[in-house]
């Protein structure tokens, strides 16, 4: 099983381009911008550079009271993928927030899925096992969260 590089590194150590991504983001998680053109510019950095991190950098944010998790999944693309991942997050007693699933590149498409774990009788680790040997998924990491 491969591994992921993450990191936890002081945004002040960090060349600006990192935070005006993150900026950006949150132009379009917050509706102040209705299209990542208009955040990018809004953040002060061009389209291609938002999309060369957008996937890649993520702020830190400590955990709350409610336990919300946020995973990163590759996903194989192929019908009916997406919507087994999905499934195995309702059989959990997971409660979907948002997912964010980008077009698919050389047969394989980055899927973000944040979910308020809370409800879950059995521990995210478990549900992130049973969603590592859902067919069609090639990685999943959580990303933020438990």
């Amino acid at each position: 099983m491969s591994r992921s590089n993450f990191l936890l590194v002081e945004s002040s150590a960090l060349p600006p381009v990192f935070s005006k991504v993150i900026e950006a983001k949150e132009y379009l998680r917050n509706a102040q911008a209705g299209s990542t053109a208009e955040a990018a510019r809004m953040a002060g950095i061009s389209r291609s550079v938002f999309y060369k991190y957008k996937d890649s950098v993520y702020p830190y944010v400590e955990r709350s009271p409610e336990s919300i998790i946020t995973v990163q999944v590759v996903l194989y693309d192929r019908p009916g993928v997406l919507m087994a991942v999905i499934s195995q997050f309702y059989s959990a007693g997971a409660n979907i927030l948002t997912i964010n699933q980008n077009i698919p590149v050389k047969g394989k498409a980055v899927v973000s899925i944040s979910a308020r774990v809370d409800g879950m009788e059995e521990p995210v680790d478990a549900l992130m096992d049973q969603l590592r040997h859902v067919d069609g998924v090639k990685t999943i990491e959580n990303i933020a969260g438990e």
